[in-house]
C-alpha cells in the first residue's frame, strides 16, 4: 500500500537497513480508504473527521494530493523527483511489481518464482490461503495493538475510545483469521491523558520499522517462541459508527473544557 502519510516511511526503514536481503516489494492498489463494500465511504470519511480533527484531516488530505500530484508531475518534468515507493527501492537496486489484486493467479505464480522466505504484508486486501502458504517461514503484519487485544482497523482510536491504559506495535504472522497469527514482539508505550487518536498513530509508527527488523532479526536467527495470539482474549474493533466518532470528539472537548 503506497500510503504517503504512514506506511510510506515504515516500509522505506525497512528498506534502508535490509535492502540486500529484499527480493522484490509489489505496490498493490488501494489505500487506507478501501473498505468493505456493505460500509459507507462517506460516513467512514464524517468519522474520521470527528475522530482526527478538522486540521489533521485537511493535513491528511493534503499530503495525499501533494504526493499524487507530485508523483504524476515526475513522470512528466525530468527535473522533479518522484516521492513513491518504486522511485526509492530502485536506488537500492530492488524489483519492484504491480498487482490489482494479491491474491490472483498471475501475481502468485511470479512470487511462488521468487520463493521468498518472508513477505511483509502491508497492504488493505483480506489475503488467501495460496498467498499465505507461499513464503517459507510466513507472512508479517504490523499491527498498532498490543493483541490478542483490538484486533481489526483503527486500533488507537479503539484504545482511547475504551479508555484504555497502554497500547503498542505487534509484529505478528498473518493467518485466515483476524490478527490471529502468533506474535513475534510486541513494543508497548502507556497511554497519556493528553494522547489523541493523532498522536497514538505517531507514536506506533515510531517504533513499527524497529519493531520490525527486530522481528526479522529474531526469524532469522531461528527464533521461534512466540507470543501466544490467544482467542479467548481478543477484542474486535470495526470501522467507528458516526455516534461512536462524535462520542469521541465530545469526550475530547470535554477533556480540554475541565483543564481550563
Amino acid at each position: 500500500m503506497e500510503d504517503p502519510l504512514y506506511t510510506l516511511d515504515f516500509i522505506k526503514n525497512i528498506i534502508k537497513i535490509r535492502y540486500k536481503d529484499i527480493a522484490g516489494i509489489t505496490i498493490a492498489k488501494g489505500g487506507r480508504l478501501k473498505i468493505g463494500k456493505k460500509s459507507s465511504k462517506v460516513e467512514y470519511l464524517i468519522s474520521l473527521l470527528l475522530i482526527m480533527g478538522l486540521f489533521h484531516f485537511l493535513k491528511n488530505i493534503f499530503v495525499t494530493l501533494t504526493f499524487k500530484i507530485r508523483k504524476k508531475a515526475a513522470g512528466i518534468l525530468s527535473f522533479i523527483s518522484s516521492p513513491g515507493l518504486a522511485e526509492f527501492a530502485n536506488v537500492y537496486n530492488i524489483r519492484v511489481d504491480y498487482t490489482d489484486n494479491p491474491n490472483g493467479g498471475s501475481f502468485l505464480e511470479r512470487l511462488k518464482a521468487v520463493s521468498p522466505d518472508v513477505i511483509i504484508n502491508q497492504s488493505q486486501f483480506i489475503v488467501k490461503k495460496p498467498l499465505l502458504e507461499v513464503a517459507k517461514i510466513g507472512m508479517l503484519n504490523r499491527h498498532n495493538a498490543l493483541l490478542p487485544k483490538n484486533r481489526g482497523r483503527l486500533t488507537p482510536f479503539w484504545v482511547l475510545y475504551k479508555r484504555e491504559t497502554s497500547t503498542g506495535v505487534s509484529i505478528h504472522f498473518v493467518e485466515e483469521g483476524i490478527d490471529s497469527g502468533e506474535i513475534v514482539i510486541q513494543k508497548k508505550f502507556p497511554v497519556s491523558k493528553n494522547d489523541t487518536f493523532n498522536t497514538l498513530v505517531r507514536k506506533n509508527y515510531e517504533i513499527a520499522s524497529d519493531a520490525m527488523l527486530q522481528a526479522l532479526d529474531m526469524l532469522e536467527n531461528d527464533h521461534n517462541e512466540f507470543i501466544e495470539n490467544n482467542d479467548k482474549y481478543a477484542t474486535y474493533n470495526t470501522i467507528p459508527t458516526l455516534k461512536e466518532a462524535f462520542q469521541y470528539r465530545v469526550s475530547l472537548i470535554k477533556r480540554v473544557w475541565k483543564r481550563k
